[in-house]
């Protein structure tokens, strides 16, 4: 034991100048990025990191150290850059995003589209949201809805992102790439499904239920009790109900909320048929304009990484830095590049702050690319 408390105590020397010269390192680091804000140079510099990799990497012996020696500079270097990226901050070099501030939505002049049909839940949360007063028009897909805000048919859509049992979903991180639409707000509503056919229907008349796949999904334990039934996955649970009435055929029955059923005038067979009570869907508020509101709280991004090893830890390294909260993170495969993908991220934060400022001009300069989804 004593031999290696005397080891340990020539560990704790090595380290306490290890501490003074890092110190040292970020001083110079400091200095070289008031040369580059006096010069408008750019804080990444690639090939000097490498050549510097190179050098390092050349001057120990094995593979072992080879490797560390390599991590550990990566990680100074990248320590170097988060510091001058504040340094930036502070010496307003950073500018505006391009986003303008706004104090509220114009709910009472907009008109605003969902994706579905009268009853759909995107229509109950953009009622949520807007007021059951709100002029509203409903398009089929979302992505009808997405170039609905694009082309100035509507001011804003209410979307649905993401569910607490299905996840994500997918379609609409794919459309926010492809458009150039922006979120503006968001609502929670529960997701509570029935089972609702023409009024009079006798469960044991019905045939085949219609809803949208998800739907079907989060209802599997009690459809699984009726293998009898066809089910049969269609756009939307409220086009769902629709058909039912269209058919006027009573071997035919919809998953669907209790308020689509009541619009298009269906009765409720069995309420409550959710896998999961406490089923929810969170929706987005999207429009053209790129705006956010003063009291904003959440940022979304994304951005895709190269292809090289550490180089989304590297990434996500400057929400450590500036202390912003990462809430969420989604991956979706680029498309046309194999084995590639792009990343989506939610954090909490307003596009005013000096911290968002910074950590988004560090993504910037490091990623291969990166959007402002939006602030909300």
């Amino acid at each position: 034991m004593a031999a290696i408390e005397e080891l340990r105590e020539k560990i704790d020397a090595v380290d306490d100048e290890i501490v003074r010269l890092f110190e040292q390192r970020m001083r110079l680091g400091a200095e070289i990025g008031e040369h580059k804000i006096r010069d408008g140079l750019k804080v990444v510099d690639r090939q000097r990191e490498k050549n510097k990799l190179q050098d390092v990497v050349s001057k120990v012996s094995t593979d072992f150290n080879k490797k560390g020696i390599r991590e550990l500079f990566e990680q100074l270097m990248a320590m170097n850059r988060k510091q001058q990226y504040q340094q930036l901050v502070k010496a307003g070099a950073l500018g505006r995003l391009p986003f303008i501030e706004a104090g509220e939505l114009d709910a009472k002049n907009s008109r605003i589209v969902f994706p579905g049909t009268e009853g759909a839940y995107s229509q109950a949360a953009m009622q949520y949201y807007f007021g059951e007063r709100c002029n509203s028009f409903y398009v089929r897909t979302f992505r009808d809805a997405m170039e609905a805000i694009e082309e100035g048919a509507a001011d804003y859509a209410v979307l649905p992102i993401e569910n607490s049992t299905a996840g994500a979903v997918d379609e609409m991180y794919d459309l926010l790439v492809e458009f150039e639409n922006y979120i503006v707000g968001e609502t929670i509503i529960p997701i509570t499904h029935t089972l609702s056919g023409l009024p009079g229907t006798d469960p044991k008349e019905i045939r085949r239920v219609y809803s949208k796949g998800v739907a079907l999904m989060q209802a599997s334990r009690f459809l699984d009790e009726h293998s009898e039934w066809q089910q049969i996955s269609v756009a939307n649970t409220a086009i769902a109900a629709k058909k039912i009435v269209e058919d006027q055929d009573r071997s035919q029955a919809a998953v669907c909320s209790a308020y689509a059923a009541k619009v298009h005038g269906l009765e409720v067979l069995k309420d409550n048929i959710n896998d999961d009570p406490n089923n929810s869907t969170r929706f987005i508020v999207v429009t053209n304009q790129k705006i956010f509101l003063k009291d904003a709280k959440k940022i979304s991004i994304c951005f895709e990484v190269p292809h090289e090893s550490g180089s989304l830890y590297q990434l996500l390294s400057h929400f450590i830095y500036n202390d912003l909260n990462m809430t969420r993170i989604e991956s979706r495969p680029v498309e046309g590049r194999s084995w590639e993908y792009r990343f989506f991220v939610d954090f909490e934060g307003n596009l005013a702050q000096a911290a968002v400022k910074n950590a988004i001009r560090g993504l910037r300069e490091e990623s291969r690319s990166l959007r402002i989804l939006g602030n909300y």
